[in-house]
């Protein structure tokens, strides 16, 4: 990836002490996330090359509009890439051997290199046991907890093998999509992680934890800000990096903020708005108008990690073909 990075005048630029009458410069979630996509097509194509195809399993149960958007959105997305994707659709009622029987029979298929199940699943379901069935060398999603517990191994002691976090493509287990997708954006806007001080805002496993834990493997000094802790805008104000990620609209203000930082917003969350065309607006977990005239980088929302999320999950897909 460093070939892919700016000059090293442009790299530091994010923790350079800026004027309050400068904006601050968006990450474009967008723009990067379709150069990974261009990435992960040219080695799909050579895989090919090689009578290799990655392919994806994608459950979907029961009827949710959402649920149905974000799959038919990994699957145009593997279509994109020239990745093999398989649905399958379930009711509501299914059941959970049903689903079970199904993940084992995707497990030992060759041609499926990764399973997603969609959440959230219905009540009757027992999300855990459902997703903890997925093999952990077919779990693109990375909640497997293997794949958790490999991501919180440091190696630091003597003889471990110690792996290339500066590479996550080279990583031998896979990793949370959206975590994931935060430290590419870091990485390809040129921001220095090695020394800096990072705060994350919330420990939820699904983003708080895992990236706390690839900042410090990038050895950052990370702190873990959550409901109870206390006196959190001091906290925040002394990051160098923030990850907002704690799914309340617009709680960190500008003046939690210190100059000249970067900040990497996961928040994606809907606020009235009735001159918006649906009535609404989505907004992330940073007050983003204020913000960027304090902080040196920030992701727009929409259009800054979301984009991401889906581009590591073809990257973890086409990781398991290459391991399988």
């Amino acid at each position: 990836l460093s070939a892919k990075r700016p000059p090293p005048a442009v790299r530091n630029i994010a923790f350079q002490v800026t004027s309050r009458s400068m904006v601050a410069t968006d990450i474009d979630g967008k723009a990067i996330a379709a150069a990974i996509r261009q990435e992960i097509k040219d080695e799909v194509t050579a895989l090919k090359d090689q009578n290799k195809v990655p392919g994806l399993a994608v459950i979907l149960v029961g009827s949710r509009r959402d649920s149905q958007t974000y799959v038919r959105m990994k699957k145009k997305a593997c279509e994109e890439c020239g990745i093999a994707s398989f649905g399958f659709d379930y009711d509501e009622s299914v059941t959970q051997e049903e689903l079970l029987a199904k993940i084992a029979e995707l497990n030992a298929d060759p041609h499926v290199h990764g399973i997603l199940v969609q959440l959230p699943l219905p009540a009757h379901l027992d999300e855990n046991a459902v997703l903890d069935a997925v093999h952990l060398s077919k779990d693109v999603d990375g909640l497997h907890p293997l794949n958790t517990a490999s991501l919180c191994s440091t190696s630091t002691h003597v003889g471990a093998t110690k792996l290339n976090w500066k590479d996550l493509s080279s990583v031998p287990f896979h990793i949370a999509c959206t975590p994931q997708g935060c430290i590419e954006l870091l990485d390809r806007s040129g921001v220095e992680m090695e020394g800096k001080n990072a705060v994350v805002i919330g420990r939820s496993n699904l983003v708080g934890m895992p990236v706390a834990m690839l900042l410090m493997h990038r050895n950052a000094t990370v702190t873990i800000v959550h409901s109870r802790s206390q006196n959190v805008p001091d906290i925040v104000k002394r990051a160098d990096i923030v990850v907002a990620a704690v799914g309340r609209a617009e709680m960190v203000k500008a003046d939690w903020l210190k100059e000249g930082s970067v900040v990497i917003d996961v928040g994606i969350n809907s606020v009235d708005d009735p001159e918006a065309k649906r009535g609404y607006r989505l907004v992330g977990d940073v007050d983003y108008a204020s913000a960027k005239e304090v902080v040196g980088m920030i992701t727009p929302v929409p259009g800054g990690v979301g984009p991401m999320t889906i581009a590591m999950l073809l990257r973890n897909t086409l990781n398991g073909c290459r391991r399988a």
